[in-house]
């Protein structure tokens, strides 16, 4: 059997490309065939159209997620919603909050605001880092690959949750997002450097390198123009699969109480504050961990995706 005829069986459901076809409207093609796909592009849209709109959004559920409302709460039973499904209705679209009475949609939609904004931001930090060690330590070599490579295997030796967990705590008077989004990219970037070093080592020796290298080029212009387009897919693939570790790592952080402060909303917060009264009023719980849940999951099965499409030795085990 030949290598065509191979792949070829390898493969039977998926589609010929068309001839001409780059990379990116391959994996376009490939993604708008996958019916989970599209789905969790849904669901990532989604959220992230409801964390730009979230000030208009809480505005329209006519609620303010720092708003008290005493008249949803019965006083005579501890605080507990009034109605049915934590006082689900048309004056609170999601319920409310035992004791306070604020709004849960409101509440909710902040608090996608702030876990993504966090999550986007931190997963910045880390690409950008990761991508500018790994391509320096896969080009370079020697005692470049060495340094920065023992640098990532000491970041990655470190307890990270623990270290976190003691700088957000004796931390106080700073700004929270920002401390989390430094805090959370300062441990994240090695993995990605490390994906992208070997993908730099095969090719800091291709053809058309080696060919821009003789031409007279300086490694800026090798590593911008040639090396970093041929880490891009890797790099992006990685990229998505990272945002939903981020989102688990601000909820987890929030949830023990040294991320977020309150009033601020965050979906670990609300979780956190939920569990004294998950046996009373369940959809309190459930409410802030379904839109956590679904979050994840979309991210998470998308960055699959891509995986699999533009980094497919890189996903195979």
């Amino acid at each position: 059997m030949t290598t065509t005829a191979a792949a070829r069986d390898a493969a039977p459901d998926r589609p010929a490309a068309a001839p001409g076809s780059s990379p990116w409207q391959l994996a376009r093609q490939e993604l708008r065939r996958r019916p989970a796909v599209r789905v969790s592009l849904a669901i990532v849209g989604l959220f992230v159209l409801m964390a730009a709109t979230a000030p208009w959004l809480g505005a329209l559920g006519g609620w303010s997620p720092h708003e008290f409302d005493k008249n949803a709460v019965d006083p005579y039973l501890g605080g507990q919603p009034i109605g049915a499904f934590g006082g689900i209705g048309t004056e609170h679209w999601l319920g409310v909050e035992p004791v306070t009475g604020r709004d849960l949609f409101a509440r909710v939609v902040h608090g996608a605001q702030v876990s993504l904004l966090i999550a986007f931001a931190a997963t910045t930090i880390v690409v950008l880092a990761g991508t500018a060690a790994g391509i320096a330590a896969g080009y370079f070599g020697g005692r470049t690959d060495a340094a920065l490579s023992r640098l990532m295997d000491l970041t990655m030796s470190f307890p990270s949750l623990i270290f976190m967990i003691a700088m957000l705590s004796v931390a106080k008077d700073v700004n929270r997002l920002v401390l989390m989004t430094v805090v959370i990219g300062l441990f994240g970037w090695p993995g990605i450097a490390r994906v992208v070093r070997g993908q730099a080592l095969s090719l800091r020796h291709r053809e058309y390198v080696d060919a821009a290298r003789v031409g007279g080029a300086g490694p800026w212009r090798i590593l911008t123009r040639e090396v970093l387009p041929g880490v891009a897919g890797p790099v992006i693939a990685y990229t998505t699969l990272l945002i939903p570790g981020m989102i688990s790592t601000e909820a987890a952080l929030s949830y023990l109480g040294v991320g977020v402060r309150p009033p601020t909303p965050s979906w670990g917060q609300m979780i956190a504050e939920s569990v004294a009264y998950y046996e009373t009023d369940p959809m309190y719980f459930v409410i802030p961990s379904v839109f956590l849940f679904l979050a994840v999951l979309a991210f998470t099965l998308l960055g699959d995706a891509l995986r699999d499409i533009l980094d497919p030795r890189g996903g195979r085990t």
